[in-house]
């Protein structure tokens, strides 16, 4: 089945494909939540047909998701002895989650029909307001669909990206709140305030519920972010777009490998390309 953009996103409520002052309203409102706390929410973004058509190609390619259960960092880093045992980085914590990876998805089905919808890559740039805009050049990486099951759910972490844009497809029954400490990592990895969100002593966590079809835009390369744990049977579904500053990054290798189960020869060669100096 083919799809059409207009008939899987909510163009009335949100014009993004065309100039004019309904689509500026909508654009000065999440860029001023962006400039808020890196966080902005475009409830309703897809039709009740998109819902389900994302829904219905995200079960059919489910058995494609790499699942994982570890105890990782805030940083997908290895342990360091050497370092104080307090220390936000000797903080490992149970995570058990899958990603279906970005080749499962038909360059027609309906979730590379929203990512390759005319004029949706322009707003979401003209959203987070950055010259500097790509879409993220890894080829299991830049559109897939985060899908996780009763347990732990995504236990505190920083994005590799800079830019994260996520789609809710489906929730789990109970559980699966998105929480975010703002804006915690700039210059410096502030790893005092790390350390307070990981304690639960922190007064920055904001919770958001998001429904079906909410559109979301997040800074997480430079706050800390976690998806709480998950009761019942059916999975949660929440389809990611990556967008990062410069041309042609990918993945590391080690980082990679942990999220979906395999690597390529591309991870290999640009391995070490990487656009700041953070750990992750």
């Amino acid at each position: 089945m083919r799809f059409r953009g207009e008939d899987l996103i909510n163009l009335e409520r949100y014009p993004i494909h065309r100039e004019g002052p309904e689509r500026d309203l909508v654009l000065a409102g999440v860029q001023s939540d962006l400039a808020r706390d890196g966080c902005a929410v475009l409830k309703g973004f897809l039709t009740p047909q998109g819902i389900s058509a994302l829904t219905t190609e995200a079960d059919g390619v489910a058995n494609a998701g790499h699942r994982s259960f570890s105890r990782t960092n805030a940083y997908f880093t290895n342990d360091d002895p050497s370092l104080p045992s307090n220390d936000p980085r000797r903080q490992f914590f149970d995570r058990s989650n899958a990603f279906i990876p970005a080749d499962n998805f038909a360059p027609d089905g309906a979730l590379r029909t929203v990512h390759d919808f005319d004029g949706f890559d322009r707003f979401i740039q003209e959203c987070l307001n950055e010259e500097n805009f790509h879409r993220y050049a890894d080829p299991l990486a830049d559109v897939i669909v985060n899908m996780a099951d009763e347990g732990n759910g995504f236990p505190w972490h920083f994005d590799t990206n800079n830019f994260t844009v996520t789609l809710a497809i489906q929730n789990a029954d109970h559980g699966g709140a998105f929480e975010y400490a703002a804006g915690i990592r700039q210059e410096h990895e502030n790893f005092e305030e790390v350390k307070r969100v990981l304690d639960g002593t922190s007064e920055k966590i904001t919770v958001l519920e998001l429904e079906p079809g909410d559109l979301q835009l997040f800074r997480g390369r430079y706050s800390l972010h976690r998806v709480a744990p998950l009761r019942g049977d059916r999975p949660r579904y929440v389809a990611i777009f990556s967008y990062v500053e410069e041309p042609g990054m990918v993945g590391s290798v080690e980082r990679t490998q942990q999220l979906y189960g395999r690597t390529l020869p591309i991870h290999i060669e640009r391995a070490g390309l990487r656009a700041d100096d953070f750990i992750d």
